[in-house]
């Protein structure tokens, strides 16, 4: 059966073209939404009816009920959204600028809560869909002078968390996507980003953390390609898996932290058994 997609932050060289592509193998159909749409009017011309590029921005509410709209009136329906569109920047977790948090917040966390409210319903109506949040390596395992990226990812897995088991009986599966570095154009705006915290004390590690950036920049060992149709095969997988880790080293770091955080647990088992009243009353 053809699937009809809705895949946010379409833009050049990004995952979100990726993920359409990947799509379009299969023979599906892609509504891809983009800040700028007319960058990708060259794209999306080779695939003629089968995509349809939608202009939005994802933190206008109107925008991605209008966007949303007009999908479902194109191919009738939504059978797949894909929330792509997201970006990271860095900081401290002291010094870093409120309006920067607020703003990555806006755009990591609650315009994928926009976007997955304005498409469940129709998927509810017609009792099937698929909600796959792209969430990031991150989102499991917080990094010095990423940790408010990090902050927004964590509570996009919450999210993922709990809307899978709350629309699991209306036939909607819902998938975590936790990409590793990956080899999209996501780093390369971070060349132009200096080092501008007013804390001295940060600054040596956050221009660390922003050569680390600029380093990778282009040799990424993530292929988004092969991710997203990692992410098909997973779909198609019965049972479906809750997330998906794509690339080695985020696959290594996130065992490695998990592991960690368990022995941590268990190490105070008896201080955390003890918080209770007792069991005789």
């Amino acid at each position: 059966m053809t699937r009809r997609w809705f895949i946010t932050g379409g833009t050049p060289g990004g995952f979100g073209v990726a993920f359409a592509e990947a799509a379009l193998e299969t023979g599906d159909r892609v509504v891809l939404t983009s800040r700028r749409p007319h960058e990708m009017a060259a794209w999306a011309g080779r695939y003629g009816d089968r995509v349809l590029v939608v202009a939005l921005d994802v933190t206008d509410p109107a925008q991605v009920l209008r966007a949303v709209r007009a999908a479902e009136e194109h191919f009738g329906g939504i059978d797949v959204l894909v929330n792509n569109a997201g970006r990271g920047w860095f900081g401290s977790i002291e010094g870093m600028d409120e309006s920067a948090v607020r703003a990555m917040f806006k755009l990591n966390f609650f315009a994928v809560l926009s976007v997955t409210r304005a498409v469940l319903p129709g998927m509810r109506a017609r009792g099937d869909g698929w909600v796959v949040n792209v969430s990031s390596v991150a989102g499991l395992v917080a990094a010095p002078g990423f940790g408010y990226y990090s902050a927004t990812k964590f509570a996009v897995e919450a999210v993922t968390e709990t809307l899978r088991d709350e629309v699991a009986t209306q036939g909607i599966s819902v998938l975590a996507v936790e990409p590793g570095a990956t080899r999209t154009n996501a780093y390369a705006g971070f060349v132009d980003e200096p080092v501008s915290e007013p804390i001295p004390e940060y600054h040596e590690m956050l221009d660390e953390v922003r050569t680390a950036f600029v380093d990778m920049n282009g040799v990424q060992p993530g292929d988004p390609h092969r991710g997203a149709r990692a992410v098909i095969t997973a779909m198609a997988q019965e049972p479906p898996p809750r997330r998906l880790i794509l690339g080695n080293s985020g696959f290594d770091a996130v065992s490695d932290s998990l592991e960690k955080a368990l022995a941590d647990i268990r190490s105070n088992e008896d201080l955390s058994r003890r918080a209770d009243f007792p069991a005789d009353g």
